[in-house]
């Protein structure tokens, strides 16, 4: 079992916080769908002949792409890769590419779940924020979607802004909950140094990012998710049951996945790669039959951290007879003996799993580092 990403790296517009790699002129995009077609030829073995689960569209902003070349990728992956009947198929869309006639367009294909970029259902924020679509775009194209008989959607939500007050916020909170979609994804925002946020805060355009306002609004939307039907399955990511996302699990979990186009990421379990990001060059090295690409070996420490890291993000929890079969008895103690210098309130055990509280994951990424192997440990030498 594994999943494939195809990274589409243009959009309209460029969100002031955004520091994915992106185009905003869409001059080769004719060029760059040849390419990802080709890519996906080049790095058929990287999987192994795995079944492939889930295709991802991610970007940049995959929906400005038409349904026929959306068409041509998914046709290329079933040529070449063993294609599950019954694979989760997802395209992330921003709601101003969701008009009439594109929905109708896409739902001949084999598109079967939306991940919509809605953000704030705020028109201030959303200029405040770069976004290309309006208020009045948000709620209609998750309705317009539905009405087209989809019901694999999830939304992404943004908090922890200088603009959002928690009053914002709930009602934002509310509006996803009356829209009835099955799944939301919500992330704190962040200041990634070459945004123009970052330059925007630098010269005293734009307030700071506050941590405080960014934890209470992240409690709010745990417990009113959590109230109304909702799994915390990952720090980020909430599901009805039965409507978590494969592909973004399975990234957790640590299953395999390929990556194609300019600036995607591949993991096969030993292995992480990296391709360029930048367009130009990307494609001058498909062209010449070269996969554009880095990567590094993960040496047992490093596997174990790895682990550590996104089982801990999970409602799974890190799995300590896995770390045990995987890693040996040695990890296992260094392991057990850093969750004794852990605050209590923040992690539970339930049947030799460790998961973050409620509290906790508040502090994931601490939590992980004080559990992390010296990378220059390896008991399997």
């Amino acid at each position: 079992m594994s999943g494939i990403y195809l990274h589409i790296p243009f959009c309209k517009k460029a969100c002031h916080y955004c520091d994915f790699h992106f185009s905003t002129s869409p001059k080769y995009k004719d060029e760059m769908v040849s390419a990802l077609r080709k890519e996906l030829i080049l790095q058929k073995n990287f999987l192994a002949n795995q079944n492939i689960e889930t295709i991802y569209f991610g970007g940049g902003t995959p929906s400005l792409l038409d349904a026929d070349e959306l068409h041509i990728l998914i046709s290329e992956i079933g040529n070449h890769y063993d294609l599950s009947a019954t694979a989760e198929i997802t395209l992330e869309a921003n709601p101003d590419d969701l008009s009439p006639q594109k929905v109708k367009e896409l739902k001949q294909t084999a598109i079967n779940r939306f991940s919509i970029g809605i953000q704030s259902f705020f028109e201030e924020d959303l200029i405040w924020m770069n976004r290309a679509h309006s208020s009045k775009e948000t709620e209609s194209s998750v309705k317009r979607v539905q009405d087209a008989g989809f019901e694999n959607i999830t939304v992404d939500l943004i908090y922890g802004y200088p603009l959002l007050s928690e009053e914002k916020w709930i009602s934002n909170i509310t509006r996803v909950i009356n829209l009835n979609v099955p799944h939301v994804s919500a992330y704190s925002m962040t200041v990634e140094p070459a945004t123009a946020l970052a330059s925007f805060i630098n010269k005293g355009l734009q307030q700071p990012m506050n941590e405080a306002q960014s934890a209470g609004q992240f409690i709010i939307l745990m417990d009113f998710l959590r109230q109304t039907g909702f799994e915390h399955y990952e720090i980020s990511n909430f599901a009805k049951p039965g409507m978590i996302s494969r592909h973004n699990s399975n990234y957790w979990k640590g299953i395999p996945y390929l990556g194609i186009g300019p600036s995607a990421h591949s993991f096969n379990g030993e292995i992480r790669s990296w391709n360029i990001a930048n367009n130009s060059k990307y494609l001058q090295a498909i062209g010449n039959n070269e996969i554009p690409s880095e990567s590094e070996i993960l040496t047992i420490p490093n596997q174990a951290n790895e682990y550590i890291m996104t089982s801990l993000r999970t409602m799974w929890g890190m799995d300590q007879e896995r770390i045990k079969a995987r890693f040996g008895d040695d990890y296992l103690k260094i392991i057990q003996n850093n969750l004794s210098e852990i605050n209590p309130d923040w992690i539970k055990e339930n049947n030799g799993k460790i998961m973050l509280t409620q509290e906790g994951k508040l502090f994931a990424d601490h939590i992980a580092s004080e559990l992390f192997i010296d990378p220059n440990q390896d008991f399997q030498n």
